[in-house]
C-alpha cells in the first residue's frame, strides 16, 4: 500500500476542513412564482431571501451560511409534488418551506412526510395540511379560526342574511367557506345562497345573478385576489351594493389595482397590518421596502417569521439532521415575530392573533386584532 507522508495527510485533513467550514446548510422553497396567484409566492419568497440574507450577515446558522433552493410551481396542480421529490433527491435540503397554497402543500407535504423532512408552510390555512404527518408545520392560523372571526364580524356589524361564492378548486376556499357557514348558522346568522366558481374564470354574472335575487346583507367570498377583484367590479356594476368579506386570500397589490374602489368598506381577515407601530415590524417593513420596493403584505410577513423561525429550531437542534430540526421546531414556543408571538401546539399548529381589515383610500387599513 502506497504510503502518505505526515505533511501530506495534514493538508488532506485541512481541506477536508475547509470544505466543511464552507458547507452549506440547505433549505427548499417551493412556492407560486408565476400563475395565478404569484403576487402571492414573490412577497413570500422574497421576505424568505430578506431573512435569509439577516441570518447569514449574522453568522449564518451553526455557522454556516443557509442557500435557498426556490423553485417556482407556477400555481399549477401537480408541480408541487414534483419539486419537492427534487428538492429531496437531488438537492439534499434538510427542510422545506412552502407553500402558501393550501392545495399545494397538501400535495408536497406527503413527499416530506415520507421522506421524514420537516415542511413549515408559512400560509397554508386549510386545517387538512398539519394533518398529514408529525414533520408538517404551519406559522399561519387556521381556516377554523378565521372562518369564526369573520363569522362573528359580519354578525356585530349587524349582516344577518350572508350569501357565501366559493372557489370549488382551492382547499382554501372550501375549507373557509364551511367554516364560516358554521359560525354563522350557529350564532343566528342566515345562509341565503350559495354558489360557486373555478380559479382562474372570469365571468361570475350567472352567480351574482344569482345572489342578487336573495338581497344578502353581506357576500362572504373567501378566494385569492385575482377571482376576488373581478367579482367585487363585476358586483358593482350589477348594482350589487352588498359588502363583501373574505379571508388572507384576498390581500395582494393585484386586488387594489384590479378592484379599483369596487371592494371600498369591505372586509378580510389576515396576518398581519403594516399599521402596526411596534418597532420590529416597522424595521422589517422598511428593509422590505428598500430590497424590492413595495410594502410587504401577510404572505411576505408569514415568509419572513417562518426562515427565522427556521432558523432558531435549527441552531436548538444543534444540528441539520432532519429528523433533530423536526423535533426542534415541534417544540417551539412564543417565538416573536412580526405577526405576532408563535406557539407551535401538539398538532403543529401556530396560536396566534387574526387582524380583520378594510379597503379604502387604495390601501388596507387596519380595524382590529382578534385573539384565538
Amino acid at each position: 500500500m502506497k504510503r502518505i507522508s505526515f505533511f501530506a495527510m495534514a493538508a488532506l485533513i485541512a481541506l477536508g476542513a475547509a470544505v466543511y467550514a464552507q458547507d452549506e446548510i440547505k433549505i427548499g422553497v417551493y412556492a407560486s412564482l408565476t400563475g395565478g396567484q404569484a403576487s402571492f409566492g414573490i412577497s413570500q419568497t422574497n421576505a424568505i431571501q430578506l431573512a435569509m440574507e439577516e441570518i447569514n450577515k449574522a453568522g449564518g446558522v451553526l455557522g454556516k451560511p443557509v442557500k435557498l433552493i426556490v423553485d417556482d410551481d407556477r400555481s399549477t396542480p401537480g408541480e408541487s409534488a414534483t419539486i419537492v421529490r427534487k428538492q429531496i433527491a437531488n438537492d439534499k435540503v434538510c427542510a422545506i418551506l412552502g407553500e402558501f397554497a393550501s392545495s399545494r402543500s397538501l400535495e408536497g407535504g406527503p413527499i416530506c412526510q415520507e421522506n421524514k423532512i420537516p415542511m413549515i408552510s408559512p400560509g397554508s390555512t386549510n386545517p387538512k395540511v398539519t394533518e398529514i404527518g408529525d414533520y408538517i408545520f404551519r406559522t399561519c392560523f387556521l381556516d377554523s379560526f378565521q372562518g369564526e372571526v369573520m363569522a362573528r364580524f359580519a354578525l356585530e356589524k349587524g349582516y344577518k342574511k350572508a350569501a357565501i361564492l366559493t372557489d370549488e378548486k382551492q382547499d382554501y376556499s372550501k375549507g373557509l367557506s364551511q367554516y364560516f357557514k358554521e359560525n354563522f348558522t350557529k350564532n343566528g346568522g342566515q345562509i341565503v345562497k350559495e354558489q360557486s366558481y373555478s380559479s382562474g374564470d372570469k365571468d361570475f354574472r350567472a352567480q351574482l345573478t344569482s345572489i342578487k335575487s336573495t338581497k344578502p346583507d353581506v357576500i362572504f367570498l373567501p378566494g385569492y385576489y385575482n377571482e376576488v377583484a373581478l367579482v367585487g367590479k363585476q358586483a358593482r356594476q350589477f348594482g350589487i351594493k352588498a359588502p363583501m368579506m373574505g379571508g388572507d386570500g384576498w390581500e395582494g397589490d393585484a386586488l387594489l389595482k384590479v378592484a379599483g374602489t369596487s371592494l371600498d368598506g369591505c372586509f378580510f381577515s389576515t396576518h398581519f397590518s403594516a399599521d402596526n407601530q411596534d418597532p420590529a415590524v416597522q424595521a422589517f417593513i422598511n428593509n422590505y421596502k428598500a430590497k424590492f420596493g413595495a410594502v410587504p403584505d401577510c404572505q411576505a410577513a408569514l415568509g419572513y417569521d417562518t426562515m427565522r423561525l427556521l432558523a432558531q429550531a435549527i441552531e436548538r437542534a444543534k444540528s441539520t439532521d432532519p429528523k433533530a430540526i423536526r423535533d426542534a421546531v415541534a417544540i417551539t414556543k412564543d417565538f416573536s415575530g412580526v405577526t405576532g408571538k408563535i406557539t407551535l401546539d401538539a398538532n403543529r399548529n401556530a396560536s396566534k392573533p387574526a387582524v380583520v381589515q378594510t379597503i379604502g383610500e387604495g390601501r388596507f387599513k387596519f380595524v382590529e386584532n382578534v385573539a384565538p
